[in-house]
């Protein structure tokens, strides 16, 4: 009996043993195994998967279709990015508060999320590749309102914001007769019901809503003249300057393309790749 039980145990711990290493065996074929600290240009080299940071809840640059699929400017746009390069590229959906720790802790290769890094503090930790998009503050109105000359003749003049916001703090500044909201489809309803004559807000949002509601009864009547608006690109962190060089071929290649015109149509119904 003595002799069976030492043979069982001897079965299990061999059992054991084979299971131990059958979990650290290599992967088959021949692609790289994949390094979450490797440089960036490493990873581009060799090929392998980039995780991108992005909201997923912000159309129309990253967002959730009605099937369900991830897709929006900015996540278009990076597919296309990683295409040029012959890469995949792996989303990982999160809050726009822990984007950019994210990115500088490892958790993403780089962030794909409407990132104008236009802070010194950022500046500091982040690169921006080229933009692939420029954007300003525009004014939206009822389709009756006469063009606004200059953004300075909101003063006096209702204009929807939304509360705590930059569009906030611009109009208090220049004297409008703020009215608040929550939301950017507030204040568009609220110029619609001719509780305010103006909302001021972000020209790509806002285009994008134009866009989809072509019988709105609102237009635009101001835009950020071209000098004014911020371009928005792929941010890494700093120190991976040859991964940005790749980056940046690609995104050129893009505009050369017409990429980039052709996704701008798509989701804005102009092309705002360019200033």
């Amino acid at each position: 009996m003595l002799k069976k039980l030492m043979m069982g145990a001897a079965v299990v711990l061999l059992l054991a043993a084979c299971g131990k290493d059958g979990g650290s065996a290599p992967a088959q074929g021949n692609a790289p195994a994949a390094d979450a600290h490797a440089p960036l240009i490493d990873k581009i080299n060799n090929k392998q998967t980039l995780t991108v940071g992005t909201m997923g809840t912000y159309s129309p640059f990253s967002y959730h279709d009605q099937s369900g699929k991830l897709t929006g400017y900015d996540v278009e746009v990076t597919r296309a990015v990683a295409d040029k390069l012959g890469l995949q590229v792996e989303f990982k959906e999160t809050p726009w508060d822990a984007m950019m720790n994210g990115l500088k802790s490892g958790r993403f290769d780089l962030v794909a999320n409407q990132v104008a890094l236009t802070s010194p503090e950022r500046q500091a930790t982040f690169d921006k590749a080229e933009p692939y998009s420029w954007s300003g503050k525009m004014l939206v109105a009822r389709n009756d309102h006469a063009p606004v000359a200059k953004l300075e003749d909101i003063k006096g003049v209702k204009t929807a914001v939304m509360l705590s916001s930059n569009y906030d703090e611009v109009a208090r500044k220049l004297g409008a007769d703020v009215v608040h909201t929550d939301t950017m489809a507030q204040g568009l309803m609220i110029v619609q019901q001719k509780r305010a004559e103006l909302t001021l807000n972000d020209e790509l949002s806002l285009l994008d809503y134009l866009k989809q509601n072509p019988n709105s009864g609102l237009k635009y009547v101001w835009r950020s003249p071209a000098e004014e608006k911020l371009g928005a690109g792929l941010v890494i962190n700093k120190g991976n300057e040859a991964a940005l060089a790749k980056i940046n071929e690609a995104m050129k290649a893009l505009q050369d393309d017409g990429t980039l015109k052709k996704l701008s149509i798509q989701f804005f119904g102009e092309d705002v790749s360019h200033k």
